[in-house]
């Protein structure tokens, strides 16, 4: 997976930039001048949401009605071109939207799968000591993207869960809530079971990559181990649900489910979010990624692109160099501060001002 040509228009503060990606390409300068916001749009091509948590409207310049990403890109010898959009609310086509190859696709979700990408980021080195969240977060949005239907499915879901929990919060004062219940648990269940089945399956593949490259970063100090732990046991979703009836119905919220499921990172059997240090966590951190491209490229049969944003500045300089020798065969964008580091390497550098992309000599 490769990008050939990247345009942006009113996209955060660059108001046109247009870049020819190299198989590496650096870009570089002082902090706010709009580094990760180009990192940020090649990521949004993948139909996902900004990796920061930005609102979509946070994504158009200031004063416009509008964004726009337009890319070429290479998957397996064959050329696509995509076109995304952000509209503010009010607008025509609010939100982002998305053609493919010159045809309308609607929502930009539906790109998931034709472009891949992994995106690693300062934000993402406390992957093993943060929140479960995180850690789920980690795992949908490579499935989103390895698996269309991974997103309607997950949404369903969250849906279907924001009503129980209105139920669960009204339950005495509703007519007809025992039936209500059964309901949304039937639906749950069946939603619940299959994102709980298809992250479990993620993890078997994902768990050994991440094991063989944390041995190579740590030299066999230690070994890595990553376990998905559901929320539920052998006999199913729909009976779990059933045996917190109870709970749910005091605590008014719905305990039991994909949304309270974990990813348990341990080194040598002690839990790494506890006992591992600051380094250990990080090269775990940095196994994980790098296994996680490895599963896209398993799945997919083609190489995600790699974003790295500013991360090498908080990795120490044997991770840097285990980290920069397994990008080779694939696209890597990187941004920095100073791109000495880069100065031996073929890659190509940019310089990015104010919301301006310069092509340095």
């Amino acid at each position: 997976m490769k990008v050939t040509r990247l345009e942006l228009e009113n996209f955060r503060n660059i108001g046109h930039a247009v870049c020819e990606p190299a198989e590496l390409t650096v870009i570089c300068g002082d902090n706010g001048q709009g580094k990760t916001n180009l990192l940020e749009a090649v990521w949004l091509l993948t139909g996902a949401r900004s990796f920061r948590g930005a609102k979509d409207a946070e994504l158009v310049r200031r004063g416009c009605e509008f964004a726009a990403i337009e890319a070429a890109a290479e998957a397996g010898g064959e050329e696509r071109s995509i076109r995304l959009t952000v509209g503010l609310p009010g607008t025509a086509r609010p939100g982002r939207t998305a053609r493919l190859d010159g045809a309308d696709q609607g929502r930009a979700a539906r790109l998931a799968g034709v472009f891949t990408a992994v995106v690693f980021a300062p934000g993402h080195l406390s992957l093993v000591k943060g929140s479960p969240e995180g850690r789920r977060r980690f795992v949908d949005a490579a499935l989103c993207q390895l698996y269309p239907g991974y997103l309607a499915e997950y949404r369903r879901y969250l849906r279907v869960m924001e009503q129980k929990n209105a139920l669960l919060k009204h339950y005495a004062r509703t007519p007809g809530a025992d039936g209500m219940l059964e309901v949304y648990n039937d639906q749950l269940a069946e939603a619940g079971q299959a994102i709980t089945a298809r992250r479990q399956t993620y993890l078997e593949t994902l768990a050994p990559l991440a094991a063989a490259n944390y041995e190579a970063i740590s030299r066999g100090a230690e070994r890595l181990t990553l376990e998905y732990r559901p929320s539920f046991g052998p006999e199913g979703l729909r009976a779990a649900l059933e045996a917190a009836r109870a709970e749910e119905r005091r605590c008014g919220f719905c305990t039991v489910g994909p949304h309270r499921e974990d990813v348990y990172i341990s080194l040598d059997g002690q839990p790494a979010r506890s006992d591992a240090s600051q380094g250990q966590q990080r090269s775990a951190v940095l196994a994980m990624k790098l296994a996680e491209a490895a599963c896209a490229q398993q799945i997919t049969g083609h190489h995600p692109a790699m974003l790295l944003d500013d991360v090498l500045s908080e990795l120490d300089e044997g991770r840097q160099k285990y980290l920069l020798t397994r990008m080779e065969g694939r696209q890597v964008f990187v941004t920095c501060c100073d791109p000495a580091a880069f100065g031996r390497t073929n890659g190509k550098i940019v310089q990015m001002r104010g919301g301006r992309l310069e092509e340095r000599g």
